[in-house]
């Protein structure tokens, strides 16, 4: 039902995530970040929120990748209904992919990069999605935007997409977390107001907003 993808940007240390969907509110139910933790992505048939959610808080507590996703997903007997993407604030991966999730369903990971889905139209989804952001130059929110357009012409959801979403943390930058809850073209949607959030008023704005690095930062 959905196709995400979870990265860290090694030259700035900040955690980006994107992920889009055939349903609505994909940023909602999806993605979760925490520069002092790292990211990630909950979704598949009966996807659960509180997945993403605990994963974070083990992960602030020390816990790696592989050892949130293995204690979450055993304490669920739901599992097999769900997807679980983790990663932490080392670059490490991991993934669940319940069996129950409609084919195809999958991931593939590397250090400090994982790309998950199901539902998707086969497993060169995935490849496109991964050699989409491995190829594209710019910063990271711009990276993320190709692959997700790269899986969307690879063949995407079977259904087609309602929704999309960006988030991007960092100790040094305010949140970049955008979404498109529903769009007849949710890609081109995202591109368009990533695009005006780099850019007026918002844009001059944000450099006088508290950070994890600047706290206090204020209005001077």
């Amino acid at each position: 039902m959905t196709f995400s993808i979870l990265a860290q940007d090694m030259s700035s240390g900040a955690f980006g995530g994107a992920a889009a969907t055939g349903s609505l509110c994909v940023g909602g139910w999806v993605l979760r970040g925490d520069s002092r933790a790292g990211l990630t992505a909950s979704q598949g048939a009966a996807p659960s929120t509180l997945w993403g959610e605990d994963a974070l808080a083990s992960m602030r507590e020390g816990r790696g990748a592989a050892q949130v996703v293995n204690q979450i997903t055993r304490a669920d007997r739901g599992r097999d209904w769900r997807q679980l993407a983790v990663l932490d604030r080392s670059g490490a991966t991991a993934c669940h992919t319940g069996d129950k999730n409609t084919d195809w369903k999958g991931a593939a990971l590397a250090p400090g990069l994982v790309v998950s889905g199901n539902l998707l139209a086969g497993p060169e989804v995935l490849d496109a999605l991964r050699e989409g952001f491995l190829s594209a130059p710019g910063p990271l929110p711009e990276r993320l935007l190709s692959a997700l357009r790269a899986a969307e012409a690879a063949g995407g959801d079977q259904r087609g997409l309602q929704s999309a979403a960006l988030l991007v943390v960092a100790d040094h930058a305010p949140p970049l977390t955008l979404r498109i809850d529903w769009s007849e073209t949710p890609l081109a949607a995202l591109d368009a107001l990533y695009k005006r959030s780099q850019s007026g008023d918002y844009a001059a704005w944000l450099p006088r907003v508290p950070t994890r690095d600047d706290p206090e930062r204020g209005q001077e």
